[in-house]
Protein backbone atom coordinates (compact mmCIF):
# COMPACT_ATOMS: atom_id res chain seq x y z
CA UNK A 1 0.00 0.00 0.00
CA UNK A 2 1.21 3.43 -1.10
CA UNK A 3 2.35 5.44 2.04
CA UNK A 4 0.96 8.89 2.63
CA UNK A 5 4.44 10.66 2.02
CA UNK A 6 4.71 8.34 -1.45
CA UNK A 7 1.28 9.95 -2.68
CA UNK A 8 2.42 13.30 -1.33
CA UNK A 9 5.86 13.02 -3.05
CA UNK A 10 3.60 11.76 -6.21
CA UNK A 11 1.26 14.84 -6.11
CA UNK A 12 4.05 17.27 -5.47
CA UNK A 13 5.69 16.43 -8.45
CA UNK A 14 2.79 15.72 -10.68
CA UNK A 15 1.63 19.48 -9.55
CA UNK A 16 4.97 20.72 -10.99
CA UNK A 17 5.19 19.50 -14.01
CA UNK A 18 1.31 20.76 -14.46
CA UNK A 19 2.46 23.83 -13.58
CA UNK A 20 5.66 23.39 -16.59
CA UNK A 21 3.18 22.90 -18.70
CA UNK A 22 0.55 25.10 -18.29
CA UNK A 23 1.95 28.59 -17.37
CA UNK A 24 3.19 28.76 -20.94
CA UNK A 25 -0.71 28.63 -21.67
CA UNK A 26 -1.40 31.43 -19.13
CA UNK A 27 1.33 33.03 -20.82
CA UNK A 28 0.18 33.31 -23.92
CA UNK A 29 -3.60 34.49 -22.73
CA UNK A 30 -2.39 37.08 -20.48
CA UNK A 31 -0.60 38.48 -23.77
CA UNK A 32 -3.37 38.28 -25.75
CA UNK A 33 -5.98 39.66 -23.59
CA UNK A 34 -3.68 42.32 -22.73
CA UNK A 35 -3.31 41.71 -18.97
CA UNK A 36 -3.82 43.60 -16.35
CA UNK A 37 -6.35 45.45 -18.68
CA UNK A 38 -8.52 43.01 -20.07
CA UNK A 39 -9.30 43.56 -23.75
CA UNK A 40 -10.68 41.35 -26.24
CA UNK A 41 -9.72 43.54 -29.20
CA UNK A 42 -6.81 41.62 -30.29
CA UNK A 43 -8.98 38.64 -30.98
CA UNK A 44 -11.42 40.56 -33.18
CA UNK A 45 -8.79 42.52 -35.07
CA UNK A 46 -6.55 38.96 -35.86
CA UNK A 47 -9.91 37.06 -36.61
CA UNK A 48 -10.27 39.99 -38.94
CA UNK A 49 -7.22 40.68 -40.38
CA UNK A 50 -6.07 36.83 -40.31
CA UNK A 51 -9.22 35.32 -42.15
CA UNK A 52 -9.65 32.85 -39.76
CA UNK A 53 -12.84 32.23 -40.49
CA UNK A 54 -11.91 30.83 -43.89
CA UNK A 55 -8.71 28.89 -42.73
CA UNK A 56 -10.66 27.42 -39.90
CA UNK A 57 -13.36 26.01 -42.11
CA UNK A 58 -11.72 24.52 -44.10
CA UNK A 59 -9.37 22.90 -41.30
CA UNK A 60 -12.82 21.54 -39.86
CA UNK A 61 -13.65 19.91 -43.20
CA UNK A 62 -10.21 18.66 -43.61
CA UNK A 63 -10.15 16.83 -40.21
CA UNK A 64 -13.77 15.73 -40.55
CA UNK A 65 -13.20 14.11 -43.77
CA UNK A 66 -10.03 12.52 -42.23
CA UNK A 67 -11.03 11.36 -39.06
CA UNK A 68 -14.28 9.44 -40.59
CA UNK A 69 -12.94 8.00 -43.58
CA UNK A 70 -9.62 6.95 -41.79
CA UNK A 71 -11.38 5.49 -38.90
CA UNK A 72 -14.13 3.62 -40.97
CA UNK A 73 -10.65 2.21 -43.06
CA UNK A 74 -8.64 1.50 -39.77
CA UNK A 75 -11.19 -0.17 -38.01
CA UNK A 76 -12.21 -2.38 -40.83
CA UNK A 77 -8.49 -3.54 -42.02
CA UNK A 78 -7.73 -3.87 -38.14
CA UNK A 79 -10.37 -6.29 -37.81
CA UNK A 80 -9.94 -8.20 -40.54
CA UNK A 81 -5.73 -8.29 -39.73
CA UNK A 82 -6.27 -8.74 -35.93
CA UNK A 83 -8.99 -11.82 -35.77
CA UNK A 84 -8.65 -13.47 -39.30
CA UNK A 85 -6.06 -15.55 -40.71
CA UNK A 86 -5.42 -15.57 -44.45
CA UNK A 87 -2.78 -15.76 -47.06
CA UNK A 88 -0.28 -12.66 -46.85
CA UNK A 89 -1.97 -10.73 -43.93
CA UNK A 90 1.47 -10.46 -42.48
CA UNK A 91 2.89 -8.97 -45.48
CA UNK A 92 -0.06 -6.51 -46.21
CA UNK A 93 0.43 -5.54 -42.15
CA UNK A 94 4.59 -5.25 -43.17
CA UNK A 95 2.76 -2.56 -45.75
CA UNK A 96 0.71 -0.54 -43.75
CA UNK A 97 3.25 -0.07 -41.17
CA UNK A 98 5.81 1.57 -44.30
CA UNK A 99 3.33 4.42 -43.67
CA UNK A 100 4.41 5.01 -40.27
CA UNK A 101 7.92 4.30 -40.96
CA UNK A 102 8.56 6.45 -43.94
CA UNK A 103 8.57 10.60 -43.02
CA UNK A 104 6.70 12.84 -44.87
CA UNK A 105 9.66 15.41 -45.38
CA UNK A 106 10.95 12.29 -47.52
CA UNK A 107 8.40 11.83 -49.85
CA UNK A 108 6.30 15.06 -49.39
CA UNK A 109 8.11 16.66 -53.17
CA UNK A 110 6.70 13.65 -55.47
CA UNK A 111 3.84 13.62 -53.93
CA UNK A 112 3.16 17.14 -54.75
CA UNK A 113 4.11 16.21 -58.41
CA UNK A 114 1.51 13.14 -58.50
CA UNK A 115 -1.11 15.28 -56.82
CA UNK A 116 -0.42 18.43 -59.77
CA UNK A 117 -0.20 15.55 -62.42
CA UNK A 118 -3.61 14.44 -61.01
CA UNK A 119 -5.19 18.21 -61.17
CA UNK A 120 -5.46 17.79 -57.37
CA UNK A 121 -2.97 20.73 -56.18
CA UNK A 122 -4.62 23.45 -54.37
CA UNK A 123 -7.39 21.54 -53.43
CA UNK A 124 -8.64 20.03 -49.86
CA UNK A 125 -9.11 16.71 -51.34
CA UNK A 126 -5.25 16.51 -52.60
CA UNK A 127 -4.82 17.68 -48.75
CA UNK A 128 -7.00 15.14 -47.41
CA UNK A 129 -5.70 11.88 -49.30
CA UNK A 130 -2.03 12.08 -48.07
CA UNK A 131 -2.98 12.34 -44.01
CA UNK A 132 -5.77 9.86 -45.33
CA UNK A 133 -3.14 7.43 -45.86
CA UNK A 134 -0.87 8.43 -42.97
CA UNK A 135 -3.58 8.33 -40.58
CA UNK A 136 -4.78 4.77 -42.13
CA UNK A 137 -1.14 3.71 -41.48
CA UNK A 138 -1.59 4.39 -37.58
CA UNK A 139 -4.85 3.15 -37.26
CA UNK A 140 -4.64 0.07 -39.04
CA UNK A 141 -1.50 -0.67 -36.44
CA UNK A 142 -3.53 0.61 -33.35
CA UNK A 143 -7.01 -1.03 -34.18
CA UNK A 144 -5.82 -4.53 -34.99
CA UNK A 145 -3.24 -4.74 -31.59
CA UNK A 146 -6.93 -3.85 -29.88
CA UNK A 147 -8.91 -6.41 -31.86
CA UNK A 148 -6.02 -8.78 -30.92
CA UNK A 149 -6.50 -8.46 -27.09
CA UNK A 150 -10.10 -8.55 -27.38
CA UNK A 151 -11.47 -11.53 -25.03
CA UNK A 152 -11.82 -14.47 -27.36
CA UNK A 153 -14.82 -15.41 -25.40
CA UNK A 154 -16.97 -12.59 -26.98
CA UNK A 155 -15.73 -13.55 -30.38
CA UNK A 156 -16.99 -17.34 -30.29
CA UNK A 157 -20.20 -16.55 -27.96
CA UNK A 158 -21.21 -14.27 -31.01
CA UNK A 159 -20.07 -16.44 -33.24
CA UNK A 160 -22.43 -19.65 -31.76
CA UNK A 161 -25.25 -17.50 -31.98
CA UNK A 162 -24.96 -17.58 -35.58
CA UNK A 163 -23.43 -13.80 -35.83
CA UNK A 164 -22.01 -13.15 -39.14
CA UNK A 165 -17.99 -11.28 -39.36
CA UNK A 166 -20.14 -7.69 -39.75
CA UNK A 167 -22.71 -8.42 -36.92
CA UNK A 168 -20.07 -9.48 -34.54
CA UNK A 169 -17.78 -6.30 -35.42
CA UNK A 170 -20.49 -3.66 -35.62
CA UNK A 171 -22.83 -5.07 -32.39
CA UNK A 172 -19.90 -6.65 -30.00
CA UNK A 173 -16.08 -5.39 -30.54
CA UNK A 174 -16.65 -1.44 -31.72
CA UNK A 175 -18.90 -1.12 -28.73
CA UNK A 176 -16.08 -2.68 -25.92
CA UNK A 177 -13.48 -1.17 -28.08
CA UNK A 178 -14.95 2.58 -27.29
CA UNK A 179 -11.66 3.66 -25.75
CA UNK A 180 -9.40 2.34 -27.98
CA UNK A 181 -11.66 4.12 -30.84
CA UNK A 182 -12.09 7.35 -29.21
CA UNK A 183 -8.04 7.80 -28.26
CA UNK A 184 -7.63 6.84 -31.69
CA UNK A 185 -10.06 9.82 -33.20
CA UNK A 186 -8.86 11.87 -30.94
CA UNK A 187 -5.11 11.41 -32.05
CA UNK A 188 -5.96 11.39 -36.15
CA UNK A 189 -7.91 14.96 -35.62
CA UNK A 190 -5.45 16.34 -33.59
CA UNK A 191 -2.58 15.11 -35.94
CA UNK A 192 -4.49 16.12 -38.52
CA UNK A 193 -5.37 19.46 -37.57
CA UNK A 194 -1.81 20.81 -36.78
CA UNK A 195 -0.51 19.34 -40.07
CA UNK A 196 1.79 22.24 -41.66
CA UNK A 197 3.91 20.50 -44.31
CA UNK A 198 1.51 19.00 -46.49
CA UNK A 199 -0.76 22.22 -46.44
CA UNK A 200 2.44 24.43 -47.20
CA UNK A 201 3.21 22.34 -50.12
CA UNK A 202 0.39 21.00 -51.31
CA UNK A 203 -1.95 24.26 -51.09
CA UNK A 204 0.49 26.61 -52.04
CA UNK A 205 -0.59 29.28 -53.78
CA UNK A 206 -4.48 29.15 -52.80
CA UNK A 207 -5.25 31.38 -50.60
CA UNK A 208 -8.83 30.64 -50.27
CA UNK A 209 -7.82 26.75 -49.55
CA UNK A 210 -5.26 27.55 -46.83
CA UNK A 211 -6.22 25.46 -43.10
CA UNK A 212 -6.01 27.32 -39.99
CA UNK A 213 -1.99 26.69 -39.01
CA UNK A 214 -0.67 27.52 -42.49
CA UNK A 215 -2.86 30.44 -42.21
CA UNK A 216 -1.42 31.14 -39.04
CA UNK A 217 1.86 31.00 -40.02
CA UNK A 218 1.05 33.71 -42.75
CA UNK A 219 -0.44 35.78 -40.02
CA UNK A 220 2.58 35.77 -38.19
CA UNK A 221 4.95 36.91 -40.74
CA UNK A 222 2.71 39.69 -41.35
CA UNK A 223 2.92 40.88 -38.03
CA UNK A 224 6.31 39.77 -36.63
CA UNK A 225 6.31 42.91 -33.78
CA UNK A 226 3.02 42.86 -32.88
CA UNK A 227 2.41 40.23 -30.15
CA UNK A 228 -1.05 40.93 -29.12
CA UNK A 229 -2.50 40.12 -32.07
CA UNK A 230 0.19 37.28 -32.99
CA UNK A 231 -1.07 35.42 -29.35
CA UNK A 232 -5.20 36.26 -30.23
CA UNK A 233 -4.07 34.74 -33.59
CA UNK A 234 -2.54 30.88 -31.80
CA UNK A 235 -5.03 30.94 -29.38
CA UNK A 236 -7.92 30.96 -32.28
CA UNK A 237 -6.28 28.12 -33.24
CA UNK A 238 -5.40 25.93 -30.63
CA UNK A 239 -8.70 26.19 -28.96
CA UNK A 240 -10.97 23.97 -31.30
CA UNK A 241 -8.33 21.53 -30.73
CA UNK A 242 -8.04 21.52 -26.72
CA UNK A 243 -12.21 21.50 -27.02
CA UNK A 244 -12.27 18.39 -28.68
CA UNK A 245 -9.18 16.99 -26.40
CA UNK A 246 -11.40 17.83 -23.37
CA UNK A 247 -14.74 16.51 -24.64
CA UNK A 248 -13.53 13.13 -25.80
CA UNK A 249 -11.35 12.65 -22.72
CA UNK A 250 -14.33 12.53 -21.09
CA UNK A 251 -15.92 10.57 -23.28
CA UNK A 252 -12.98 7.99 -23.54
CA UNK A 253 -12.60 7.82 -19.56
CA UNK A 254 -16.22 6.91 -19.17
CA UNK A 255 -15.79 4.20 -21.98
CA UNK A 256 -13.32 2.87 -19.83
CA UNK A 257 -15.50 2.37 -16.67
CA UNK A 258 -18.02 0.96 -19.06
CA UNK A 259 -16.56 -2.44 -20.20
CA UNK A 260 -18.93 -5.34 -20.84
CA UNK A 261 -16.40 -8.07 -20.29
CA UNK A 262 -13.48 -8.24 -17.78
CA UNK A 263 -11.68 -11.51 -17.71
Amino acid sequence: MTSRNERLATYGVLSLFAVVAVFPLLAVAAQALGLPHLSFGAFTEAWRQGHFARYLTNSVIVVTVVVVVASVLSILAGYALGTMEFRGSTALFYVFLLGLMVPSEAIVIPLYFDLRSAGLDNTLPGLMLPQIAQSVSFGVFWMRAYFRSAPRSLIEAARIDGASSWTTLRRVLVPVGRPAILTMVLLIAMWTWNEFLLALVIVNSDEGRRTAPLGLSIFQGQHQTEYQLLMAGALIVATPVVVVYVFLQRHFIAGMLSGAVKE
